[in-house]
């Protein structure tokens, strides 16, 4: 038997396991929470507070497990193991549901779509951003919530204090086509890596640096293997949480209620606290003394984002062109006035 069959066979033997809440209606409903990133992170802590909440308010007739830094699943596996019901929740970063078919979602990777959070809001917490996630129910996957992480730095072990710096270098990032064409743009040469194995790469310099939010660089110890990092804010980083539909319609329609206001109260406190996490990791990166933290003047920063926003009109046919439309009006965003 091959390595994957037998990898899907022990996912569908998991599922039998939970898939069915109502089979067991004396044991507490087990919600298996799988994540790539740290407890101590804006996604870490809100699941925590998520669970919490979520015991809490269905007095025990669930329980939440976490399983935190790719312990359970790593960036490839989870998705696989939510549609077969081996796990029931997840909240992977945004460009990972290009892979899945629902090429749409990558839009968010597209450089400097957004300034700042209210512009975020706009559209995660609009009619844009439920349209989106209705899109993950025809592959079995109910769309609950985004969270944010924040924006994004770029981070390497040569300098980048220049466009002209980025030339020839090799760039971990995730698999996405539109973070492949940012990348390209900038003359970079992208790695595409699971997030689990990128410090060990920069550590051994089979990738030159990296992009991420200050929390996920410095939860991470990637700060004690790159030796600069540019505040360039050039792309967002966020979350959907999701579930698998098939278990989230068969639970009991008071324990849903019960779950999608524990949702509710997570996503308010994760997008809360996305922001002052990642000013606190970048103030530590500094401190520790073992990068330079540099800041591009606002003539530096104009220089990448008009090379980088090249890239909405280079990828407009594959994320959509109407959908990137809509999110300009959202924004007040227009890529002709740099």
């Amino acid at each position: 038997m091959s390595r994957f069959a037998t990898r899907r066979l022990a996912l569908a033997a998991a599922a039998l396991i939970t898939l069915a809440p109502a089979a067991f209606a004396q044991a507490p409903i087990v919600i298996k929470f799988s994540h790539v990133v740290a407890t101590d992170t804006p996604k870490g802590n809100a699941a925590e507070f998520f669970k919490k909440r979520a015991e809490e308010l269905t007095g025990g007739k669930v329980k939440v497990e976490i399983y935190a830094n790719s312990s359970l699943y790593k960036d490839k596996e989870e998705m696989e193991a939510l549609q077969l019901g081996a796990v029931q929740m997840l909240a992977p970063s945004l460009a990972k549901f290009g892979p899945l078919g629902v090429k749409e979602f990558e839009v968010f990777d597209l450089p400097y779509l957004f300034d700042n959070y209210a512009e975020l809001h706009k559209v995660t917490q609009g009619p844009v951003g439920k349209q989106l996630l209705d899109k993950l129910e025809s592959r079995g996957i109910k769309g609950l919530a985004y969270w944010d992480n924040g924006f994004k730095v770029m981070s390497s072990n040569k300098p980048i204090k220049t466009v002209a710096d980025y030339k020839g270098q090799k760039m971990r990032i995730q698999s996405s086509k539109v973070l492949e064409a940012q990348m390209r743009s900038l003359g970079v040469l992208p790695q595409v890596m699971a997030f689990s194995e990128v410090y060990q790469a920069l550590q051994t310099g089979v990738v030159d640096g990296t992009e991420n939010p200050p929390s996920n660089l410095y939860t991470q110890k990637m700060h004690e293997v790159q030796k600069h990092v540019s505040v360039t804010e050039h792309g967002y980083l966020g979350y959907a949480v999701i579930t698998n539909k098939k278990f989230w319609d068969g639970l009991p329609a008071d324990v849903r209620g019960q779950l999608e206001k524990a949702m509710k109260e997570a996503t308010d406190y994760a997008n809360k606290i996305a922001k002052e996490e990642n000013d606190h990791a970048l103030d530590a990166v500094r401190k520790s003394g073992k990068t330079e933290v540099v800041v591009p003047t606002p003539q530096e920063k104009l220089a990448l984002k008009k090379l980088l926003v090249k890239t909405h009109e280079e990828l407009g046919a594959r994320v959509g062109k109407d959908l990137m439309q809509s999110i300009y009006k959202e924004t007040g965003f227009d890529p002709a006035k740099l």
